[in-house]
């Protein structure tokens, strides 16, 4: 059975032992699908492990992750957990989404949170109230999620519609 393409770039340059990008995608062998595993600062594949950045189907960060599914200080993605979470899932510290569950804050179509929510449901001591509404609106974090969800999360798609075009490639 023919091997499928496989995009892998690692770069020569290492800090604490790790390179500072590696790029990994899936690869078929034997009928067999691998997913592509990368690890470095910043890290893209199918899954990535990165120090600093993450970006993949399942993305993992000290710092951003963004991907379907994401783990990072801040996370962005289908479903994201983190100090401050941006996703369609969203856990965190701060989370904003459509399901939103905040350890402090929730801005969401269902939220929840301990101390401040607004959304078309919304739960915490100050759930849709004045109180929530002012200390949203004086929030940065608050406009930050605003304009992301309005402007910039369709360019999240950007890498998708490149990591299916190389698939697609590669099975041409």
């Amino acid at each position: 059975m023919p091997h499928s393409a496989r995009m892998a770039y690692t770069t020569g340059l290492r800090l604490l032992g790790l390179p500072l990008l590696d790029v990994q995608t899936a690869t078929i062998r034997d009928g067999v699908y691998r997913r592509g595993v990368a690890r470095g600062w910043v890290a893209v594949g199918d899954v990535a492990l990165g120090a600093f950045v993450a970006i993949g189907g399942i993305a993992v960060s000290s710092g951003v992750a963004i991907g379907g599914v994401s783990l990072g200080v801040l996370a962005l993605g289908g479903l994201a957990v983190g100090g401050i979470a941006l996703g369609g899932g969203a856990l965190g510290v701060w989370a904003l989404g459509g399901l939103a569950i905040g350890l402090h804050v929730a801005l969401g179509g269902f939220a929840i949170a301990r101390d401040f929510a607004l959304g078309g449901t919304a739960f915490a001591p100050h759930a849709n109230d004045a109180e929530a509404r002012e200390f949203f609106g004086a929030n940065p974090i608050y406009r930050l999620g605003t304009e992301f969800a309005n402007v910039f999360w369709p360019l999240l798609a950007l890498p998708l519609l490149f990591s299916i075009r190389l698939r697609r490639a590669s099975r041409e």
